[in-house]
C-alpha cells in the first residue's frame, strides 16, 4: 500500500474517533498518522509560519491536530500549518504548484486576487474543467504572475476554510515600490472554532442569533425610554421587530465560538513581530477569516496605508482600518526605538479579538485595550437618507439615535417583470463620463441618478417578498466607517479615501449595467442574489472584450463583502481619475455602491459573498464568452 493511502486510511480513522482527540498528546497525534505541529500552535514567534519562495511548490492537504483553545482539536491545514505556509512569489514568473490531497474529502485551492486561466481558478464545478482535487491525487496550477502585491490562497471546498485551510501570498514586484521599508511582516487574522462548521451552519439555521452574546436588555430599553420617551422607543421597538432583525445583529458568530488568531496565535499569547531602533515596517495585513470583520489599529502608531487588495493607492495615514473578510491592506508604520506597541485586531461585534505586538525587545510589551463599546445599527444601516456629513471616520451625529417615522411597507415591492434583473443591458448606451459628482462629508460621492432611470425596486425572494430593508433610496456612503466606528474619536479608513496610485482617466466607460441586489431572511438564515439562491439562479452571462458597471443594492442589515473571481473591480469612489482597483469590495448595510469591471478573462468564474455560512445562498456562476 503506497504511503499516501496509507496516510489516508489513518485520517479516516481518526475522523471516526474525532470524540477522543480532547487532550491528544503528540505523541499520540504521531502515532494516528496527524501532523502534530499545531498543537505547538501560539509560539508568539515571528516566524511560527513558515515562508516558501521560488517557482515550484509542493503543498500536502491534510488534518493537523491544533490546540487554540485549551482542548486539542483538528484543522485541515497545507503543509501541516496554520495558516498555511506564505508563499513569496515574484511578477513575471511562472508559478508551478503541485498540490497534494491527503484528506478523506475532495478538496481544493483558490489563490484569492491572482489574475490567471478559469482552469487554474480552483473553483470546483465552476472553474473551466475542474472538479476539485479527489483524496489520494495531486493537482497541478501553474499561471504566469502579471501583479504583484500581498494576496491569499484558501480553500473552496465545503466548510475547510473555517477549519484552517488558508495562507497568504506576497509577490514581489518587477520594478521597486513606490514606498520604502526596511521589513515586512505578513500579519493573517482568521477564527477559529472548536466546533465543527457544519454544526456551526445548523445552528445559525435553526437560531440565527445563536451565537450573539450582546442582544439588547431590559437595561437597554429603560435608557430607551428615559432618554427618547415612549413613543419614540416604541415605534423603534416595533420597527426592528417587524424586520425580524435585532438592532446588534452585527455578526452571525463571535467570540461565543471563536478564538480570534493572528498568524496562528490566540490573543492570550498574541504573534510577536521585532524590530530595529528607526525601522520602518510594513505590515501586510489579511483578513483570512470565514465569517469576521476586523477593525485593527495600533494604539500609539498611526499606519500610513499603501495599497489595498494589492493595488497601490496614494498613500493614507489613519489610525484604524475595517477589514472586510478576504480584503488585504498593507500599511507603512515608524515605532520609535524603546517603545512596544499593541496590534489591537476587535470584531465588529465586540466580543473579542486578535493581537500582536511590535517590540524592539522581547521582554518588551504593551498594553491591550479594552474592546469598544457594542455599537446599534442606525437609521444610515437600513438605508434610511443621510443628511448629516460624516468625513474621516466622524458623523456630524448618532443616526441610531434619531426616531424614525413609521417603517414603510415593502410587502408590494416587486421587480417590474418578476425576472432576474441581473443580466439586463442598459439603454441607449450612456455616456456617464460627464457626470458631476455631488459631495458628501467633504468628499465627491457618485449621483445616485447617474446610474439608475428610476426609483430602485427592492427583490423579492424565494421566502416572501419582504426584504428587511427600509429606504427607496440606498445611498452610497463611501466616506462612512461603518456600524461602530462612526465618531469614535479617530481617523478611520473609508472607501472615499483610496485613489489609485495610477491614472484612470482614460480607462473607457461601461457599455452596460447590471444591478445586483443583496437579499435575505434572517430569521432563517437564508442569503441570495435579486431573491434567488445560487442554486436556483442562472449563470451571469458576459461577453468577452466588454466593460460593465456593476450596482449592488444591500437590501439587508448586515455588510457583506462581495468578492469577484478573475477580473478587477474598479471602485467607483467619485474621482473617475483614480478609481482604486480591487477584487473584494464592502457592501455596507442599507446602501448602494458601483465599480466597474473590465471582461478579459474568459471561462467560468465564481461571484459571491465571502462570508463563508452566506456564501451557499449569496453567490452566482459567471460565464464569460
Amino acid at each position: 500500500m503506497s504511503r499516501q493511502n496509507d496516510l489516508l486510511l489513518q485520517e479516516g480513522l481518526y475522523l471516526t474517533r474525532r470524540r477522543f482527540v480532547k487532550g491528544l498528546s503528540l505523541a499520540g497525534a504521531a502515532a494516528m498518522g496527524l501532523h502534530p505541529a499545531g498543537l505547538l500552535a501560539g509560539t508568539g514567534k515571528a516566524e511560527a509560519v513558515p515562508t516558501l519562495r521560488g517557482r515550484e511548490f509542493n503543498l500536502s492537504l491534510s488534518r493537523t491536530a491544533v490546540n487554540f483553545t485549551g482542548s486539542a482539536a483538528v484543522a485541515t491545514t497545507v503543509n501541516g500549518s496554520l495558516p498555511a505556509p506564505t508563499l513569496r512569489w515574484r511578477e513575471g514568473d511562472r508559478i508551478t504548484l503541485n498540490v497534494t490531497n491527503l484528506l478523506p474529502e475532495t478538496s481544493s485551492i483558490h489563490w484569492h486576487g491572482i489574475i490567471l486561466p478559469s482552469a487554474m481558478d480552483g473553483v470546483p464545478g465552476i472553474s473551466t474543467g475542474f472538479d476539485g482535487i479527489p483524496p489520494g491525487e495531486t493537482f497541478r496550477y501553474q499561471f504566469d504572475l502579471k501583479q504583484s502585491g500581498t494576496y491569499w490562497y484558501h480553500s473552496h471546498s465545503g466548510f475547510q476554510e473555517q477549519t484552517g485551510l488558508y495562507g497568504a501570498i506576497v509577490i514581489d514586484p518587477m520594478e521597486p515600490e513606490p514606498f520604502s521599508y526596511d521589513r515586512d511582516y505578513v500579519v493573517v487574522l482568521s477564527d477559529w472554532t472548536d466546533e465543527d462548521p457544519n454544526a456551526v451552519y445548523a445552528k445559525l439555521k435553526k437560531l440565527s442569533h445563536y451565537y450573539n452574546l450582546n442582544e439588547r436588555t431590559h437595561a437597554d430599553l429603560m435608557r430607551d425610554l428615559e432618554r427618547k420617551g415612549l413613543s419614540a422607543t416604541w415605534n423603534e421597538r416595533k420597527m426592528w421587530g417587524q424586520m425580524r432583525m435585532s438592532q446588534r445583529d452585527l455578526s452571525d458568530v463571535t467570540a461565543s465560538t471563536y478564538t480570534y488568531l493572528m498568524n496562528g496565535t490566540s490573543p492570550a499569547e498574541g504573534w510577536i513581530g521585532p524590530f530595529k531602533p528607526k525601522e520602518k515596517i510594513l505590515l501586510r495585513i489579511v483578513n483570512a477569516s470565514a465569517m469576521t470583520f476586523f477593525d485593527l489599529r495600533i494604539p500609539g502608531l498611526k499606519m500610513t496605508v499603501v495599497a489595498a487588495d494589492g493595488q497601490y493607492v496614494e498613500p493614507v495615514t489613519v489610525e484604524e482600518i475595517r477589514l472586510g473578510v478576504a480584503e488585504t491592506y498593507d500599511v507603512l508604520v515608524e515605532p520609535a526605538a524603546d517603545t512596544a506597541y499593541t496590534l489591537f485586531a476587535q470584531d465588529i461585534a465586540r466580543s473579542g479579538y486578535a493581537r500582536g505586538t511590535l517590540t524592539p525587545h522581547p521582554s518588551m510589551t504593551a498594553p491591550v485595550p479594552a474592546l469598544d463599546k457594542v455599537a446599534d445599527l442606525g437609521h444610515a444601516d437600513m438605508g434610511m437618507s443621510m443628511h448629516h456629513h460624516m468625513g474621516h471616520g466622524m458623523s456630524a451625529a448618532d443616526h441610531s439615535q434619531h426616531e424614525m417615522s413609521a417603517p414603510m411597507d415593502h410587502s408590494q415591492h416587486q421587480m417590474t417583470d418578476g425576472m432576474d434583473h441581473s443580466q439586463h443591458q442598459m439603454t441607449g448606451g450612456m455616456d456617464h463620463s460627464q457626470h458631476t459628482m455631488p459631495t458628501h462629508g467633504g468628499k465627491p460621492q457618485p449621483d445616485p441618478s447617474d446610474f439608475s432611470s428610476g426609483p430602485v425596486k427592492h427583490a423579492p425572494t424565494e421566502y416572501g417578498p419582504h426584504v428587511d430593508m427600509l429606504s427607496e433610496d440606498p445611498q452610497y456612503r463611501l466616506d462612512d466607517p461603518g456600524v461602530g466606528l462612526r465618531n469614535n474619536g479617530r481617523r478611520v479608513l473609508t472607501y472615499a479615501d483610496l485613489r489609485s496610485l495610477h491614472s484612470t482617466r482614460e480607462d473607457p466607460d461601461p457599455d452596460r449595467e447590471i444591478e445586483l441586489h443583496l437579499t435575505g431572511n434572517m430569521g432563517r438564515y437564508m442569503w441570495s442574489i435579486n431573491g434567488v439562491k445560487h442554486a436556483d439562479a442562472e449563470p451571469l452571462r458576459w461577453r468577452l472584450g466588454e466593460r460593465l458597471r456593476i450596482n449592488f443594492v444591500n437590501d439587508t442589515m448586515m455588510n457583506h463583502p462581495m468578492h469577484l473571481h478573475g477580473m478587477w473591480s474598479d471602485l467607483e469612489s467619485g474621482d473617475n481619475n483614480h478609481l482604486p482597483r480591487k477584487h473584494t469590495v464592502i457592501v455596507q448595510p442599507g446602501s448602494r455602491i458601483s465599480y466597474r469591471v473590465n471582461v478579459d478573462a474568459e471561462g467560468g468564474w465564481a461571484y459571491h459573498c465571502h462570508l463563508l455560512y452566506h456564501m451557499l445562498g449569496m453567490f452566482r456562476t459567471v460565464i464569460v464568452s
